[in-house]
């Protein structure tokens, strides 16, 4: 039986009336140490490090590559120790068959990677996330950065874990779906509360959460931002709480939930999504 007491306990920033979006504005590495629930998912979208003082194009203007103090790089030690840390406290807060998903660059891909296999996460896939629509290359030097990869990993190596396959082979025109994934990043009607410099699209978080939960699962982001995995879960009927430093960020995430309370814009979303238009 899982274990809710103590969470109750923490006071959050944001709980919706149905009870299904729970927003706490904290430290992880103090508040997840608060509580004993354990999740069937989490999704986790940690800092990449690329804070650099370096220069990208963004919608055809040359603008800076800085997201914020969070993101700066402070070596090679630092990033290791960081990611260490959270996923040994994020590992205690999984069921037995939860699975995590942890996007990232070639800034902190590698670095995950290594610890999840230290931490005696079995890997499933490394999913690469084309981008039907990137930014060009401001350089010149390199060729144009276009993917992000996502691991997927299960808590234990002997423990089965959960994978809808047959509904993934379903939104795939009935054949199984490959490990590149080629989706839109973040449109502009995803950004009608403000956005995340990092905000991820919900194409990606729901065809995740689709894949590996059942209806009713309780999923965790521990980076949530402006908490496009609670959105995702709450379209598909799953259950989210979500853990952000930044109050910013949290308003966001709460004028998200409460947008989709309003029918109009429920369907909007849903419509706009390439998956659940196929589940139709």
């Amino acid at each position: 039986m899982v274990r809710i007491t103590r969470i109750k306990m923490i006071k959050p920033y944001f709980k919706s009336k149905d009870k299904a979006f729970t927003l706490l504005h904290g430290d992880i590495f103090e508040l997840l140490t608060q509580f004993d629930f354990k999740f069937d998912m989490v999704f986790a979208d940690p800092p990449y490090f690329l804070s650099n003082d370096g220069l990208t194009i963004k919608n055809g203007k040359i603008t800076s590559v800085n997201k914020g103090k969070w993101d700066k790089s402070k070596g090679f030690d630092y990033i290791n120790n960081f990611n260490r840390r959270w996923l040994k406290l994020i590992r205690d807060k999984m069921k037995e068959d939860a699975t995590i998903w942890i996007s990232g660059t070639i800034h902190n891909i590698f670095s995950i990677g290594q610890l999840l296999t230290e931490l005696d996460f079995k890997i499933l896939n490394i999913v690469t996330w084309e981008k039907t629509n990137p930014p060009p290359n401001f350089s010149c030097r390199y060729f144009t950065h276009s993917t992000e990869q996502i691991i997927w990993a299960r808590k234990n190596a002997k423990v089965p874990h959960y994978f809808n396959y047959e509904l993934m082979k379903e939104i795939n025109n009935n054949k199984q779906m490959k490990d590149v994934w080629a989706l839109p990043a973040i449109a502009k009607w995803e950004k009608s509360c403000g956005k995340h410099p990092t905000q991820k699209p919900l194409s990606i978080l729901t065809r995740i959460i689709l894949a590996s939960t059942k209806k009713g699962a309780w999923v965790l982001d521990p980076f949530t931002g402006s908490s496009t995995t609670g959105i995702a879960s709450n379209l598909i009927k799953r259950k989210f709480i979500g853990i952000d430093i930044e109050k910013e960020y949290l308003e966001i995430s709460k004028c998200r939930k409460l947008e989709i309370e309003n029918t109009p814009f429920l369907d909007r979303y849903r419509d706009n999504i390439q998956d659940l238009k196929n589940l139709r």
